[in-house]
């Protein structure tokens, strides 16, 4: 009986030589003995790596013992007067060999700088002179050495032994036998030996497994077989006209022949990609990830019909393999193929528009990307006209036909020269039986196949059609572009170079494309109308112009969002005592709302600003009206909801910030608190830029935290930014790069506030920004000294009349003697009131700035109010002629009492006519 190999061998030991045979051929027995020839060297190099480098270790190990024990008995107290004593063997010896057996080490001599012996481990050799070159311990160094020679090979350190002068006296000599270092080396012998026999029955075991695995596999095939049956496997594959495509279970392309290839356009490195990524168009890809098991299925695969055919490859032990896949080329199905290739691209562009069209809320880009997207697969020139109401976004008229001009908005061509009027003119629809004024008419498209004969049309413009014609227009589809039921515009489009005119079957293709192209335009103009609508709302609620103030320098900055307006607001806001306010805050959202909200928040920031509160109380105050407006608008929109059928009710104001700081010129303080707005960049005047901590609160209208403020002094020239996050943060740049870019940006020198504001944001404007941005620069100053009076006042009134004079000393010192007058009467009247009612320390202070403020502070917390006095009343009208008399007065309160101020011009024009001399002394005796 013959087997695979020749004639089968009979008897036991020839048929084990025969199986060893074939083993040894095949691609299995080939791997396990390179494996186990592998296995066996590597085992072989770590086991002689192993002694080495125990021995090695050993080695360092006892050099180390010896010289620290040498050390540790060098060192040792009283060792040096041992030394020198008339007996140094009595003394050192017993010590010696304690130190001996507690290190460890097998010998320990003490020598004289001669040599010899004092101690030894072993007694006959004391007294003799030690071997080996001692000199450089003796010369104060301490070393290790391999010794060779009498009495035995060892490894020792020899140590200098020193007195209290530095002086070498002796030495000190520990080691270990190499005797006995070798026995510890040899004891792991058998540990080594033993492992590596472990590793070597784990690796020619694994070698086993694999071969034996890798013999199922290959059926004991050798390579010489294995090589000839893939050949076979090659030329069978490739030369069928028929493609074949083995897929796995995980989508994957395992195989392709080369007909597959030229079918599917397949590349060179296709074969092991997923289905999902080889290119091919939609369909085609899902057919061949689903796996679903199909018959001459007639598929369009680019522009090829094939007959495709799928089945399920044989399972491996219970689980799915994937699928086979056959492929044939149906050439007698080509007018067929023709005709699905025209059907699929006209799907194909209407795919193509509803992505394209739409993609920004502008009338006018969307018109643009009608006449783009239409060009040159459908017509090789498309116009597009819009309604002037569409254009603004209003809304068009509702009658029918109401309509005879448009104006061009958009045009598209696979030339620029085209004969047809270019964008912004307008176009006239008067003759009813051309195309465009028939398809306004009747609501749906029309097609004039040949121009020449469309008389309607040229009779509407004789020479410009005639130009038309004589360029190559041919023919013409028209569609009204409606959305709601409502005409929004029109759109041509126009053939030349394609020498195929549109045809009715066209027609609906045509109108599909204009009404998706009306939806998004329609869109655009509603957002248009929004957009106008808020950004109209928002500027006329934000600071048109800046107030007149000396304390800083400012410049602004407001750009809306594309996408829509949301509510950044900022403001300048002077206080009295010549200091200033300055704002910015953020209401999260877009839209009208979102600009209503920030108006109101402006409001109440410029109320409460005429409180003269600090900054943490103003924003305390601010957050507890939001609650408060949160709660009413909540409590009406539930009522509302209840009893309007569903309507929901107003939103609320939750998710604003704000910054808000208070700069004062006369001290250079600036103090300010932050509800959750981002704190502001401060530029040194030498130019360093930084970015003050604060203690940032929580955002307003949350509650239930107090806010915090945080005081700077700042020197003349420094520069305040305040800014919102729109301006630093976006999708594609976070807040610490941005703040890293602002830092750079407001470094450069010499800019002013404009300039600055300018630089910024030329440096960090987004090209679509997502968000507002609102940025405010200012640049503090300082009130000169020779601008400011202040004068300590007494506790008597008789201290008034000396204020009084001060004052119109100083006043004529400024050449204010215009107003000195009325400041003596102003100055009189609050310091009396002071005095009488008021408590210690009271000061007077004068600050010439746009106009003269008179100061007078106290340390009560009491303020006076205004009130009529009556014909009897003795007192009551002081207040009353301060009124009067000031342009502004008021009282503001600091932490230890409080300041009434009043505001006077400069010159004395507006002081009213007094009916008779005031007698100013009398003045002080007149009560509030």
């Amino acid at each position: 009986m013959t087997g695979r190999f020749g004639r089968q061998p009979t008897g036991w030991g020839s048929r084990l030589l025969a199986r060893l045979s074939r083993w040894g051929r095949s691609v299995a027995g080939q791997v396990f003995a390179l494996q186990a020839v592998i296995v066996l060297l590597l085992i072989a190099a770590a086991a002689v790596a192993l002694v080495v480098q125990a021995r090695y270790d050993s080695q360092r190990d006892a050099r180390h013992r010896s010289l620290a024990a040498a050390e540790a008995f060098a060192h040792a107290p009283g060792l040096p007067e041992a030394l020198k004593s008339p007996d140094p063997t009595g003394a050192l010896q017993p010590l010696a060999e304690a130190a001996r057996r507690g290190s460890g080490v097998d010998f320990i001599a003490v020598m004289s700088t001669e040599g010899v012996r004092y101690t030894d481990s072993r007694p006959e050799l004391i007294g003799q002179k030690a071997t080996g070159d001692l000199g450089r311990a003796v010369a104060g160094e301490s070393f290790t050495e391999t010794f060779t020679g009498e009495p035995s090979d060892a490894v020792r350190a020899v140590v200098p032994v020193r007195d209290a002068s530095g002086a070498v006296v002796g030495l000190v000599g520990t080691g270990i036998e190499v005797a006995n270092v070798s026995q510890v080396v040899e004891g792991q012998l058998p540990l080594l030996l033993g492992a590596a026999a472990g590793g070597l029955l784990l690796g020619t075991g694994g070698a086993a497994l694999v071969s034996r695995r890798l013999r199922r596999q290959t059926r004991g095939l050798g390579a010489a077989e294995m090589t000839r049956m893939n050949e076979h496997h090659e030329a069978v594959l490739h030369a069928v006209r028929e493609g074949v495509l083995i897929i796995g279970a995980d989508r994957r392309l395992v195989l392709a022949n080369d007909e597959a290839r030229r079918l599917l356009d397949l590349s060179a490195e296709a074969e092991g990609r997923p289905v999902a990524e080889l290119g091919l168009d939609p369909r085609t890809t899902e057919l061949l990830a689903s796996g679903r098991i199909v018959t001459d299925l007639v598929h369009l695969a680019g522009d090829r019909l094939l007959a495709v055919n799928v089945r399920p490859t044989k399972p491996f032990k219970g689980r799915p393999t994937g699928h086979v896949v056959t492929l044939r080329d149906s050439t007698e199905l080509a007018a067929l193929s023709g005709r699905a290739e025209v059907a699929r691209g006209r799907l194909q562009l209407l795919y193509d528009a509803g992505v394209r069209i739409g993609t920004t809320l502008d009338v006018v880009r969307t018109a643009e990307e009608l006449s783009e997207v239409a060009v040159p697969r459908f017509a090789d020139f498309v116009t597009v006209e819009l309604l002037d109401p569409v254009l603004r976004g209003d809304e068009p008229s509702l009658v029918k036909g109401a309509y005879t001009e448009m104006r061009r908005a958009a045009i598209s061509g696979i030339r620029t020269d085209s004969p047809l009027q270019p964008v912004g003119d307008v176009i006239r629809f008067v003759v009813p039986t051309a195309p465009m004024a028939a398809a306004l008419d009747a609501g749906h498209a029309v097609l004039a196949a040949d121009l020449h004969a469309a008389m309607g049309w040229r009779a509407q413009d004789s020479q410009g059609t005639r130009a038309a014609l004589d360029y190559g227009l041919h023919s013409l589809i028209s569609v009204p572009l409606q959305a709601r039921g409502v005409v929004l515009g029109m759109a041509n489009f126009w053939r030349a170079d394609t020498p195929e005119p549109f045809e009715e079957e066209d027609l609906s293709f045509a109108e599909e494309l204009g009404a998706r192209a009306a939806v998004s335009i329609d869109n655009a103009r509603r957002f248009t109308r929004e957009h106008a609508m808020a950004v109209t709302l928002q500027r006329s609620l934000l600071p048109r112009v800046l107030p007149d103030q000396s304390a800083v320098d400012v410049a602004f900055r407001y750009l809306p969002a594309t996408a829509g307006v949301g509510g950044d607001w900022f403001d300048v806001i002077p206080l009295p005592g010549a200091r200033v306010a300055l704002v910015v805050g953020d209401v999260v959202g877009h839209g009208v709302h979102a600009a209503a909200t920030m108006g109101r928040l402006r409001t109440a920031v410029h109320n409460f600003s005429t409180l003269d509160l600090p900054p943490d109380e103003l924003l305390g105050h601010l957050d507890e009206l939001i609650n408060r407006i949160d709660q009413n608008e909540a409590d009406g929109g539930a009522a509302e909801e209840g009893n309007s059928d569903g309507v929901a009710g107003p939103a609320g104001i939750t998710g604003a910030t704000c910054l808000y700081a208070v700069y004062d010129p006369v001290s250079g303080h600036c103090s300010m608190a932050s509800a959750g707005h981002p704190g502001p960049a401060l530029i040194r005047p030498d130019g360093q830029v930084e970015f003050p901590e604060l203690p940032t609160g929580l955002p307003l209208g949350v509650g239930g935290m107090p806010f915090e403020a945080a005081t700077f002094r700042l020197r003349e020239g420094s520069r305040l930014v305040l800014f919102t996050d729109g301006l630093v943060e976006d999708r594609d740049r976070d807040f610490d790069a941005g703040l890293r870019l602002l830092g750079d940006t407001l470094a450069r020198p010499g800019r002013s506030p404009d300039e600055a504001c300018s630089d910024v944001l030329a440096a960090m404007l987004f090209p679509v920004p997502s968000d507002d941005i609102a940025l405010l620069i200012a640049d503090t100053r300082r009130l000169e000294a020779d601008r400011i009076a202040e004068w300590e006042v007494p506790g008597e009134p008789s201290a008034v009349s000396r204020v009084r004079n001060a004052g119109s000393a100083q006043l004529a010192a400024w050449g204010l003697e215009d107003v000195s007058f009325t400041t003596e009467l102003i100055l009189s009247e609050l310091v009396t009131n002071a005095i009488r009612y008021g408590s210690a320390p009271v000061r007077v202070r004068l600050l010439r700035d746009r106009s003269l403020i008179c100061e007078v502070s106290d340390g009560s917390s009491t303020s006076p109010h205004l009130r009529y006095a009556a014909t009897t009343d003795e007192g009551g009208r002081g207040l009353f002629l301060v009124a009067q008399y000031a342009d502004r007065w008021g009282t503001r309160y600091t932490e230890r009492g409080k300041v009434i101020w009043a505001e006077l011009p400069l010159t004395g024009g507006a002081e009213p006519q007094a009916p008779a001399p005031l007698d100013l002394d009398a003045l002080e005796d007149m009560a509030w």
